[in-house]
């Protein structure tokens, strides 16, 4: 399968930064995936988890509050106010989960939203 890097960046740093299969975003008007080739497409992100597939097939998911997404042929590169990994050991795991909970309700997510990221996590 080809390949796309993915690069997200907060203003605290580079968050992610590496090839990638396939990514779904949170957009504002619905969640939409990207794979290698896809058509170029500006978008405004909302709160919500990042899906990541990396090259190795494993699922990584990244819970952010909110930014834009730029998609090119062989580049997607999202901008974000603030992102937290939700990977790891179960203990760190626990800890980013309630991270990402007040990261998303400082972003003034609905209930819905927070229900829909847990329901994902």
């Amino acid at each position: 399968m080809e390949l796309i890097k993915l690069e997200i960046i907060s203003p605290d740093g580079v968050v992610f930064d590496t090839e990638v299969q396939f990514v779904t975003l949170p957009g504002r008007e619905g969640e939409f995936g990207v794979l290698a080739g896809h058509a170029a497409v500006l978008s405004l992100l909302s709160a919500g988890i990042i899906r990541i597939e990396d090259k190795d097939s494993l699922d990584i998911q990244v819970a952010i509050n909110g930014g834009y997404v730029h998609v090119s042929e062989e580049k997607v590169l999202c901008m974000v106010d603030g992102a937290i990994a939700l990977s790891g050991k179960d203990t760190v795991l626990a800890k980013n989960i309630a991270k990402a909970k007040e990261l998303l309700e400082k972003a003034g997510a609905s209930k819905l939203t927070l229900s829909a990221v847990v329901s994902k996590i």
